[in-house]
Formats: C-alpha cells, sequence, structure tokens
C-alpha cells in the first residue's frame, strides 16, 4: 500500500511528529509505504479563490504544492497529522486542505465533458493531538480534513486522535498511547 502522510505541525520534532511517526512504524509492520510530507517546509501559497481551477481543472499556483496533486491522486492511501489549534487544524494544514479545491474542480469539469471516472478508493486517517481535553476539540478539524479528502476520492476517514498532551516532548513519554498508534497504522494498511 502507498501512502502519503502529511504533516501538518509547524514544529519539528513536535507531539504531532513523534505521534506520526508510531503510525507509520504501523504502516511499515505490515509492508505498507509511506512518504512523509512536512508541509512547514514547502514554499506554497494558500488558495487564491482566482476561479482559475474552475476553468483548467489545475492550480493556476505553481509552487510545491504543484507535485503533491499527482502524488496524492497515486496514493492508495492519506495521513494527514496536525496539532489542534483553536479547535482546528494548523495554518499549514488548512492551506493544504484548502488547495484541494483544484481537484474538486478537476472533477466538475470532468464530469460536464463526460470524462469522469469515479476516483480509486482511497483510505484516509487523521492523525491529531490537543492540548486540551474539550469534548469538542476535534469536531472542527474533523470537518476539515474529511471535505479536502472527500475531494480525492477518500470516503471514510479513520482517526488517530489524541487529547490533553501540549508540553514539547509529552508524547514521547506516552508509551501506551504510541503502542495503540503503531497498532492503528497496521491496521490502516489492513
Amino acid at each position: 500500500m502507498q501512502i502519503i502522510a502529511i504533516n501538518g505541525s509547524p514544529r519539528k520534532g513536535g507531539n504531532t511528529q513523534v505521534l506520526l511517526a508510531a503510525i507509520l512504524e504501523g504502516v511499515a509492520d505490515k509492508g505498507g509505504e509511506a512518504e512523509t510530507v512536512r508541509l512547514n517546509e514547502l514554499d506554497f501559497r494558500p488558495c487564491q479563490n482566482c476561479g482559475g481551477c474552475t476553468k483548467k481543472g489545475t492550480c493556476v499556483l505553481i509552487d510545491d504544492m504543484t507535485p503533491l496533486y499527482d502524488k496524492l491522486l497515486a496514493a492508495d492511501g492519506i495521513i494527514v497529522a496536525s496539532p489542534i489549534y483553536f479547535y482546528g487544524v494548523s495554518a499549514q494544514t488548512k492551506t493544504f486542505l484548502d488547495r484541494l479545491q483544484a481537484m474538486w474542480s478537476r472533477k466538475q469539469l470532468l464530469e460536464k465533458k463526460g470524462r469522469w471516472q469515479d476516483e480509486k478508493k482511497r483510505k484516509g486517517l487523521f492523525v491529531s493531538v490537543a492540548a486540551t481535553s474539550g469534548p469538542k476539540i476535534f469536531d472542527g478539524a474533523r470537518l476539515e480534513v474529511y471535505y479536502g479528502l472527500e475531494t480525492i476520492g477518500v470516503e471514510k476517514l479513520e482517526e488517530f486522535l489524541v487529547k490533553g498532551v501540549d508540553a514539547r516532548g509529552a508524547m514521547a513519554k506516552k508509551t501506551e498511547i504510541l503502542q495503540a498508534a503503531r497498532k492503528a497504522g497496521a491496521d490502516f494498511v489492513g
């Protein structure tokens, strides 16, 4: 299984990255291959709502997001990892998700031309860490990730969500959670 893992945390080596690494260990345990993309290292702009993708089916912005479109379409599974900021995903993750508008436009244009074939069905996994433990802490982020990934054929979004982990380095000390994350990664591959 080919997986692309999107790390939306701006903090290198932070709690989100530690949790994602455990997930990816489980993926590898089951023979899956994953490429990790760290959004904070990319140079890409937010969607400009220019309407260019509604005419061409591709984003008119040419930047580090451009090669990701083909990688996403080639993947069998997509993992999006993000910390929670004010009940939503990080700015990096939100920018990535907004740029998937081009994929939605691509589908609409091909449907109008009668050339649309359903995307291959991809598996989706949302991985997230929140500092607080509010009962609705993941609700906003969950919707953002689901509807973003739906544009590229993800029908069901699995989740591995952790509340109450705040301090830098705290996730590395959560051995039981990391073991469960590794199992979740293996289960994701199937």
